[in-house]
């Protein structure tokens, strides 16, 4: 059986992040992968939006990573040559009954530390997006969109250069926990069974599932497994939108988002509904209930122009009519195994985070 220092389990962006975090931090590690690339999951099926760090909750890991986060993944960009765009965001409110809410936004969003965001006037609203209808909004000049393939390249890249080693197809079968380490066995072409000093449980939508497979690490502090699938349409036509469009949520239809891709690909999305299994699956039918959500800020959409783009499955672990879950990280505290840190319910702004949650693990490593 083979020694090894450190284990990633799973190469999404979070992942990989976490490998280049420790590997330049002079660690062994050597990156799990059970797909056959790098990234095919929630990495891969997103909006690609950095975010500024607007909607979530005081005091939560969600805020406190997203706007250091942003802070330095804007850097990493800059100094590595990752393609992306400080494009900007509008959010609106399409009708007077939204204003509170728009402003509700703008204030918990001051609250996370966001400290550029600026309210407008119906006159700069109309020249900013002629296309768009609301009755007021603001802007987040700090929103910005990523080439999230080219991200994670470069965060391998960089963990390859100080020795990481990535194996694709390599699922994690089951393990243990013994008192000199955890041992995992591992599938694929090549079976193996590896000892690792450290464990880092970084696998997405399967975390809690591989989490269980592992002896030793105690039942009651793994989290169940929860999937909801979000949709995106992409317009045919010229973008009429020069930045991002966010509309105030309302509870009577799909408050869907204008997302621009780096090619200028206007996106639809994402919705939201609850799924027992991970599919990704496009369900054509819901093309109606878009086009009545997008025309509530966006009148003049033409029939016909929506065409079906992806889906996107975010990795819950709260389910529904339960809260919103925050980022989860466990650690030796929580459920007493040295050497291995879990992560769970890494959703967005997982991507925005990701530097930021890197730190944030490699801090909490025994």
């Amino acid at each position: 059986m083979e020694t090894i220092d450190c284990a990633v389990i799973g190469a999404g962006v979070v992942g990989l992040a976490i490998a280049r975090k420790l590997s330049r931090s002079g660690r062994e590690v050597v990156i799990l992968e059970a797909e056959d690339a790098f990234g095919t999951h929630t990495s891969a099926r997103n909006s690609e939006v950095i975010h500024a760090g607007i909607y979530y909750a005081s005091g939560s890991l969600k805020a406190q990573l997203c706007v250091p986060g942003r802070k330095a993944l804007y850097q990493y960009c800059a100094e590595h040559g990752v393609n992306h765009q400080r494009i900007g965001k509008v959010i609106v409110a399409c009708d007077d009954s939204e204003v509170a809410g728009l402003k509700k936004y703008k204030a918990q969003a001051e609250a996370n530390g966001v400290d550029d965001l600026r309210m407008l006037t119906p006159a700069e609203l109309a020249e900013m997006e002629p296309a768009v209808r609301c009755v007021a909004g603001f802007l987040s000049p700090s929103t910005g969109i990523i080439d999230s393939h080219g991200l994670m390249l470069s965060y391998l890249g960089e963990a390859e250069d100080k020795g990481a080693m990535l194996a694709l197809s390599s699922p994690v079968l089951s393990g243990k926990v013994e008192s000199d380490g955890i041992v995992l066995d591992v599938g694929g072409a090549e079976p193996m069974t590896v000892k690792c000093r450290t464990v880092i449980i970084s696998a997405g939508l399967k975390a809690p599932e591989v989490a269980r497979s592992i002896a030793g690490i105690p039942a009651a502090t793994i989290p169940p497994s929860y999937y909801a699938i979000g949709h995106y349409y992409t317009l045919t036509t010229k973008s009429p939108f020069n930045r991002l469009i966010y509309p105030v949520a309302r509870p009577d239809w799909l408050g869907v988002h204008v997302t621009i891709d780096l090619g200028g690909r206007v996106k639809f999305g994402p919705d939201f509904e609850w799924i027992d299994r991970v599919d990704y699956q496009f369900d054509e039918r819901r093309e109606a209930s878009f086009y009545k959500a997008i025309r509530h800020y966006y009148p003049s959409l033409q029939d016909g122009t929506l065409q079906p783009g992806y889906t996107g499955i975010r990795p819950r672990i709260t389910g529904p009519g339960e809260p919103v879950q925050d980022f989860t990280f466990h650690d030796t505290q929580v459920h007493g195994v040295n050497g291995l840190v879990a992560l769970y319910g890494i959703e967005s702004p997982g991507l925005t985070s990701s530097l930021a949650i890197a730190d944030y693990v490699a801090a909490r490593i025994n």
